[in-house]
């Protein structure tokens, strides 16, 4: 079973943007059962000590070289996993996991953009098209639906919150291209000890604010989910979903994780799925289409 799932990418593609999807769900099942920081802690405690347990042989192989860029990898970490998970569960407190889905898959475009500002690679015509396609996706799903917001510029806080997650993401995964050459699970690794260690002051400062919440039953199931699922599982499936089909056709898949929100958010959430939602997946996909049909062309 487990040489069938390692060896179709699809499979495990569709199992990691599910997971990513189900990160939006678990979110919201959060509130009011952990606090945002304690589950953005404790989620990389848990994946330390798995990481301890499955990557130590990976981790001494490749220490020669990661040990020299140490300050990149910690930054890496902290921005694009404890920063970027730390934002993510703030917005689930006051935003749908329907938003927060559609807004993540809005990533690919965060990243083009900063492609293009970091390393001045070239954008064409028609991805410039996909670009403000996408965009306006975007800006439906944080006014809402509701057009009078966009001319007075008002906008949901959390929809807001998670527009700054994905921009952490972006940045974290333009940066990802100097990468020392080291397995993809030694780099994960070390990433998410650095997580670990960044997590500390989020956690300190909701303690200080009087805002923590130690998880009650459910809190526990949450967390053991966004440990387990989205930050391990999904994180090996696609490093090995790459090596089989190469990047370009495993980034297509995240364009499933606002889908798989929306239907998630329906069946276990009960959220309704507005119409402003619909026109909105059709905006933030489409132009991520367009996107991608330019620069394959």
């Amino acid at each position: 079973m487990g040489r069938v799932l390692f060896g179709n990418a699809y499979v495990m593609l569709v199992l990691t943007t599910a997971s990513w999807a189900g990160n939006a769900v678990a979110g919201r099942f959060a509130v009011g059962e952990i606090s945002p920081m304690a589950l953005t802690g404790l989620r990389w405690v848990g994946v330390v000590l798995l990481v301890a347990v499955f990557a130590r042989g990976a981790i001494a192989k490749d220490w020669p070289v990661m040990r020299n860029h140490l300050g990149f990898l910690a930054t890496l970490g902290t921005l694009g996993f404890a920063v970027f998970n730390g934002l993510f569960y703030m917005a689930a407190q006051t935003t749908t996991a329907i938003n927060l889905g559609i807004i993540q898959g809005a990533i690919p475009i965060f990243v083009l953009v900063g492609a293009f500002l970091a390393y001045r690679t070239p954008v064409t015509g028609i991805q410039a098209i996909g670009v403000c396609v996408t965009v306006c996706g975007v800006a439906i799903i944080t006014s809402h639906g509701e057009f009078a917001r966009l001319a007075a510029l008002e906008f949901h806080f959390g929809d807001m919150l998670m527009l700054g997650a994905c921009a952490m993401y972006a940045g974290y995964t333009v940066a990802l291209r100097k990468r020392p050459p080291v397995s993809g699970i030694a780099m994960f690794s070390v990433m998410a000890i650095a997580a670990l260690f960044a997590s500390v002051p989020l956690v300190t400062a909701e303690y200080m604010a009087g805002d923590l919440q130690w998880p009650t039953q459910t809190g526990w199931i949450v967390l053991l989910y966004v440990v387990l699922f989205p930050s391990f599982l999904a994180q090996l499936f696609f490093m090995r979903g790459v090596q089989l089909i190469g990047p370009g056709r495993a980034g297509v898949f995240v364009n499933l994780v606002p889908i798989f929100a929306s239907i998630f958010s329906v069946v276990l959430l009960d959220e309704d799925f507005q119409t402003y939602h619909a026109l909105a997946l059709v905006f933030v996909l489409g132009g991520i289409g367009i996107a991608e049909w330019a620069r394959r062309s």
